[in-house]
């Protein structure tokens, strides 16, 4: 949930930030502080993009030198892995709905990025499509 960002010094002062797996995430800040708020902010714009045009997100690679690591919410993750697998399983909104005994808008909601989902429903959409969402608790580095 956590993709490589590259923070370049403009010329002209400030700093724009670039992300190599999402590509139409560019932003700018005045300060370093301002451009990784922008960061964050632009990762989760762009996955409105790939939401509305029913498109896979890419999974994050790992970060190369000079590259800091910009999260997106859990929850934005969670409906990010429900579209991929989605897409993979070449299932409609509507196929998700019959398999969880909900009305088809219940599953648009779902799968709304600026939607508030709780776990267990999203856990349900998980399991109508035969996968289960699990949630791991690591230690932090």
């Amino acid at each position: 949930m956590k993709y490589p960002a590259l923070f370049t010094e403009a010329p002209e002062g400030g700093y724009t930030v670039t992300f190599r797996d999402i590509p139409e995430a560019i932003t700018e800040g005045q300060t370093l502080e301002e451009a990784r708020e922008m960061a964050a902010d632009a990762l989760l714009t762009a996955m409105d993009f790939y939401f509305e045009d029913g498109r896979a997100v890419p999974d994050p690679s790992a970060p190369e030198a000079g590259e800091e690591l910009v999260a997106l919410p859990l929850s934005v993750w969670a409906k990010v892995q429900l579209l991929n697998l989605r897409i993979q399983k070449n299932a409609r909104p509507a196929d998700i709905a019959r398999a969880m005994g909900i009305k088809p808008q219940e599953v648009t909601r779902i799968l709304d990025l600026h939607h508030a989902t709780k776990i267990d429903t999203l856990a349900a959409a998980f399991h109508a499509m035969d996968s289960e969402l699990s949630i791991a608790v690591i230690p932090a580095i």
